[in-house]
């Protein structure tokens, strides 16, 4: 395993650099995942048996629901619709090779701004969710300034 300056590891490939960009890229698809499997589990009510059984099953016949569950689940397909478009923006950060400390920052403000999004959402505050949206976006904006700024 070779490291690059910022210490993180590479799969020895010399045209590899596992930046703290990527890295906060994929520690977000894991709490991405985690939050779609804990979505998931309460909608279905998991912790009962028929619960499991029904999260288990081919879930055919999903009963709609509302409240805690229901804002679970919009928190889960939020975060998933939000990934994709920074997902995009650190990756093309990334393959372009800009490497302007703004990329990292705007990650991390997205980062942060997403975890305390999941629980606000969740919980049902609607000011405060759109605020700490509105901060991940920002977020997204500075990642994206850098690339245009990066440009020929």
């Amino acid at each position: 395993m070779a490291a690059y300056a910022g210490g993180l590891q590479t799969a020895g490939l010399p045209s590899m650099t596992m930046t703290k960009t990527l890295m906060i890229l994929a520690e977000l698809a894991v709490v991405n995942w985690a939050l779609i499997l804990v979505a998931s589990m309460i909608k279905a009510k998991g912790w009962t048996p028929a619960g499991l059984l029904a999260a288990m099953g081919n879930r055919d016949k999903v009963d709609d629901c509302s409240g805690f569950p229901a804002r679970t689940d919009r928190a889960a397909k939020n975060m998933l619709e939000n990934m994709v478009l920074f997902t995009a923006l650190v990756l093309v950060a990334s393959v372009g090779g800009v490497t302007n400390p703004q990329v990292e920052i705007g990650a991390r403000i997205f980062f942060w701004a997403r975890i305390v999004y999941i629980p606000i959402y969740m919980i049902g505050i609607p000011v405060a969710r759109t605020a700490v949206w509105a901060i991940s976006v920002i977020g997204m904006g500075m990642i994206f300034a850098s690339i245009v700024l990066a440009m020929p």
